[in-house]
C-alpha cells in the first residue's frame, strides 16, 4: 500500500468510525497553539474530561462532610473501592469478587510474592522474560534475596534468539517444562514494555500450572488494550498500574486479580486492618479475619482521591465497551503495520520492527527500531508535534489507542517518519 492509499484508507476508517465521538471526550494536549499528536498511551494516558469532576465530587463531599464523608458522601469514602470490579471485571475477564483496587503497582507486585512465591530447597526459581521491565526485576531479586537465594540462579530469563527481536512461544514454554519442579513461578509481563510483544497467557499458565508452578502476570501494558480472560485462563495472580491505557493520571492507583480457587486458601500474606472481615473491622480487635475475596489482601483504606481519577476513566470505557476498542484497535495495528511495511520498502535497512505482525501476539504498542540515529528520528517527530517515547537503545515506542486516537494520525505518523528518512 502506498502512503496516498494509506491517507485515503485512514480518512474513511474515521469516517465509519464508531468510536470516533470518544476522542472528544479527551483533553488533546497543545504545544504552540496546535493539538499534537500523541502516541504515549502506553506511558500515559490522556485526561478525560469528567476527571476534575469526579475529583470535585470528593473534595467538595470534604469539604462539605469532613470525616462524615466516609459515611455520607455521593459515593462513601469507605465502600469506594467497591465501585471498581464491575466496571474492570470486562477488561480483565474476572469474576467481580477475584479484583481490588489498592497501592501501586510495584507494591503490589510484592504482596503478590508474599503470597505466591514460597520457594523450597528444591522449588526456588522464578521464570521471567528477559529484559523484563526494570522495575519488575528489582522487586523478583530482591524478594529472591529476602528468601536467602541467589538471583543468578534463582531468576530464569527467557531472551529471543540470536538475530530475532521477540521471544518464540515454543522456547518460553520449552524453558517452562525444562525448569520443572525447581520452577516455583512464572512471573511475566502480560505485554513486554521494550518490544509490544503479547504473551500467549492462557498457554503460559497451562503449562506453568503443568509443572507445579504459580504463575502472575503484570499487566501494566496489557490492561485496557488487550483481550484478557483471567478466570477462565486460570492465571493465580495479576497485577497493573492504572495511568497508561486505564487514563487514571500520573501515578495512579494499582489493581490485582487474585484467582477465586486461592481465596479461602492457607497462602500467606501480609495483613491490614482493611482486608479485614467488613462486618467486624472496627471492633478492632486481635486476630485476622480475612474478607473472603481478594479485598482481603488490602492493607489500607483507599486512597480516593486518586480512586476518583479512576473511576473516571472507568467509566468511559464502560461506556464505550471492551468488544469495539479491541476491533477499532486491530484495524488500527493493521493500519500501523501496511504503513510501516511500505516505509521498510522505500528505505530498506533504516529501521526495524520489534513488535509482531500479528494481532494476537500484539496489542496497541509498535517499537521501531534504529540501529543508528534512532535519538535524532524521535527528536524530529517531537518537533514536528508527534509525541512518541524513546527507550534505550535505540527503539521509538508508538502506541495510538481507539478512545482518542483518529486513524489519519496513523498514517500521518508513517508520512512524517518517510520525511523524516528521506531527508
Amino acid at each position: 500500500m502506498n502512503l496516498t492509499a494509506l491517507q485515503e484508507q485512514a480518512i474513511q476508517l474515521d469516517e465509519f468510525d464508531p468510536l470516533a465521538d470518544f476522542r472528544e471526550q479527551f483533553h488533546i494536549p497543545v504545544i504552540n497553539g496546535k493539538e499534537v499528536r500523541y502516541y504515549t498511551g502506553n506511558s500515559l494516558g490522556l485526561m478525560p474530561k469528567t476527571t476534575p469532576d469526579y475529583l470535585m465530587e470528593v473534595t467538595n463531599d470534604w469539604a462539605r462532610l469532613g470525616v462524615e464523608g466516609h459515611f455520607y458522601a455521593k459515593h462513601p469514602w469507605l465502600s469506594y473501592h467497591e465501585i471498581f470490579p464491575p466496571l474492570l471485571a470486562p477488561l480483565l475477564g474476572s469474576l467481580e469478587s477475584e479484583t481490588v483496587v489498592m497501592n501501586q503497582l510495584t507494591v503490589n507486585l510484592h504482596l503478590m510474592m508474599v503470597s505466591f512465591y514460597r520457594p523450597t530447597a528444591k522449588r526456588f526459581k522464578i521464570l521471567c522474560e528477559g529484559r523484563a521491565f526494570s522495575s519488575d526485576q528489582y522487586a523478583m531479586e530482591s524478594q529472591v534475596r529476602f528468601h536467602g537465594f541467589d538471583p543468578e540462579k534463582a531468576i530464569v530469563e527467557v531472551f529471543p534468539r540470536e538475530g530475532e527481536s521477540v521471544i518464540r512461544k515454543e522456547d518460553l514454554l520449552e524453558s517452562i517444562r525444562q525448569q520443572g519442579d525447581t520452577l516455583a513461578l512464572v512471573l511475566l509481563g502480560g505485554v513486554n514494555f521494550y518490544t509490544g510483544q503479547l504473551f500467549d497467557m492462557q498457554e503460559i499458565t497451562r503449562v506453568g500450572h503443568e509443572v507445579g508452578a504459580l504463575v502472575g502476570f503484570d499487566l501494566a501494558h496489557a490492561a485496557g488494550n488487550v483481550p484478557l480472560e483471567l478466570h477462565d485462563w486460570e492465571v493465580d495472580f495479576a497485577t497493573w498500574c492504572s495511568y497508561k491505557y486505564l487514563n487514571s493520571g500520573p501515578g495512579g492507583v494499582s489493581g490485582v486479580f487474585i484467582h477465586k480457587k486461592h481465596h479461602l486458601s492457607d497462602l500467606p500474606r501480609f495483613n491490614g486492618w482493611w482486608g479485614y472481615r467488613k462486618e467486624d473491622r472496627f471492633q478492632m480487635g486481635k486476630g485476622f479475619i480475612p474478607i473472603e475475596t481478594a479485598e482481603a489482601w488490602q492493607l489500607s483504606n483507599a486512597p480516593v482521591l486518586s480512586m476518583a481519577a479512576h473511576h473516571a476513566s472507568l467509566d468511559v470505557f464502560q461506556r464505550a465497551g471492551m468488544e469495539r476498542l479491541h476491533a477499532k484497535r486491530e484495524q488500527m495495528t493493521y493500519l500501523m503495520i501496511d504503513g510501516l511495511t511500505e516505509l521498510k520498502r522505500l528505505h530498506p535497512g533504516k529501521f526495524e520492527v520489534f513488535t509482531p505482525d500479528s494481532t494476537q501476539e500484539r496489542g496497541c504498542q509498535t517499537s521501531i527500531y534504529f540501529s543508528s540515529g534512532g535519538r535524532s528520528v524521535f527528536n524530529e517527530l517531537e518537533q514536528a508535534g508527534f509525541i512518541t517515547d524513546w527507550r534505550e537503545p535505540g527503539v521509538v515506542r508508538v502506541a495510538p489507542v481507539p478512545l482518542y486516537n483518529r486513524f489519519k494520525e496513523v498514517a500521518d505518523l508513517v508520512t512524517q517518519l518517510d520525511s523524516i528518512l528521506s531527508s
